[in-house]
C-alpha cells in the first residue's frame, strides 16, 4: 500500500526544487535520507522532512508493519507550479521591473517494493 506526503508553498521555485527530487526519485528511502542530507541546497532540508513524513503516513497505513523492515522506496515524486507573487522594483528614468517570487507544490509517494 502506497503513501502520499504533499508540501504545499515551498518559497522556492519549482526548477530548483526539481534539482533536489530528482537524485531522490526511484531510490530507496534509506538511500534518499542519505542523499537530502548530505545536499547543499536549501530546498533539500524541506524535502527531508516531507519523505519522513510519508514514511511516517506509510506506517500509520499499515498497522504492525515497520519502515525499517519493509523494503520503502520512492515510488513518485514531482513538483508542481504553486502561486506567483508579484512585486515592482524602481528602475532608472523612472520606470519599474516586475519581480517574480515563485513557490512550488511538492509530492511524494512512497511504496513497499515487491521482490
Amino acid at each position: 500500500m502506497e503513501a502520499v506526503a504533499k508540501l504545499n508553498n515551498l518559497k522556492s521555485s519549482p526548477r530548483k526544487a526539481r534539482l533536489v527530487i530528482d537524485t531522490i526519485r526511484g531510490e530507496k528511502v534509506e538511500n534518499a535520507l542519505n542523499i537530502l542530507k548530505y545536499t547543499r541546497r536549501i530546498q533539500a532540508k524541506s524535502v527531508e522532512k516531507l519523505l519522513l513524513s510519508a514514511v511516517s503516513n506509510w506506517e500509520n497505513k499499515n498497522e504492525g508493519e515497520r519502515a525499517e523492515d519493509s523494503n520503502l522506496y520512492v515510488k513518485e515524486v514531482f513538483v508542481g507550479q504553486g502561486r506567483v507573487l508579484k512585486r515592482w522594483q524602481a528602475a532608472p528614468r523612472g520606470s519599474a521591473h516586475r519581480i517574480r517570487k515563485p513557490y512550488s507544490h511538492i509530492t511524494i509517494i512512497v511504496d513497499k517494493k515487491t521482490a
